[in-house]
């Protein structure tokens, strides 16, 4: 094995960019939650009408913190041109005015659904291991320092796969669903492309040492555990909150993924 080339000091010398890109990479490609089973299952059209729709409504409990967690990492930046780079992020989510952005693409998802826009905005409804995942995420987004909080959004690098395939899975096994509801997911094809990259530039020029590109790596493992968690306690269905989302064809439609 070859040894780790290190300074006179004695610490490890930093990755060259390839190889430190190359690491960050590898985490998306083996730990994003495109691989969780729900995903999977979601994407074969194997989804019950109301497993798809507790997935959505406990998914705006993560979407609806979105730009809560970029808020905090703007009050982090120190340059105005970052600041007005990432701002850019939560008007995004949030829109310029009422019936714009994410959030309200997210909303349209959930009533072409069948869901309503209170059952979304109900926090109390929310599944308890999805409520711990999301507290988890934006409590990291406003402790640790910006090049973790920046780095942990890196999941965007595989975001714009992920919305393709689910596109697709929607359109072809769940033609219940309102295609003008999936707003959402090509929308966040170009964004999420675009938020990946530029995050990625800012990580590898703020990473300049080994530590600092360890944190890194480590940031955006935490964050693919965040969304894993997400989907764990999704696919669970906890008996408590959350759980009459998950009940099946209790709206009319079939209780098989493919519609009625």
């Amino acid at each position: 094995m070859t040894a780790t080339p290190v300074r006179v000091d004695g610490t490890a010398l930093p990755w060259p960019t390839a190889e430190f890109t190359g690491r960050l990479r590898a985490v998306t490609a083996e730990r994003y939650h495109d691989r969780h089973p729900f995903n999977l299952r979601m994407h074969r059209g194997e989804l019950a009408p109301g497993e798809l729709r507790r997935w959505i409504a406990n998914r705006f409990h993560y979407q609806r913190h979105i730009p809560v967690k970029d808020a905090f990492i703007l009050a982090k930046l120190d340059r105005p041109a970052l600041r007005r780079s990432w701002l850019r992020r939560i008007r995004d989510h949030d829109g310029t005015t009422d019936g714009e952005g994410g959030i309200e693409r997210w909303l349209r998802l959930g009533e072409a659904a069948g869901l309503t826009r209170d059952e979304l905005w109900d926090a109390s409804r929310v599944l308890p291991g999805v409520r711990q995942a999301v507290e988890r995420y934006v409590a990291f987004c406003r402790l640790r320092p910006v090049l973790e909080a920046v780095a942990a959004s890196l999941t965007e690098l595989s975001a714009p796969g992920l919305m393709r395939t689910r596109i697709a899975a929607f359109e072809h096994h769940y033609p219940w669903i309102d295609p003008a509801g999936l707003a959402y997911f090509r929308t966040r094809v170009d964004q999420g492309a675009r938020d990946g990259e530029e995050a990625l530039a800012l990580v590898l020029s703020w990473a300049r040492t080994r530590e600092q590109q360890e944190r890194a790596v480590a940031a955006l493992a935490f964050k693919c555990e965040v969304l894993w968690a997400l989907l764990d306690s999704v696919d669970e269905g906890d008996s408590g909150a959350g759980s009459d989302q998950g009940d099946g064809g209790d709206r009319g439609d079939s209780g098989t993924g493919s519609g009625p």
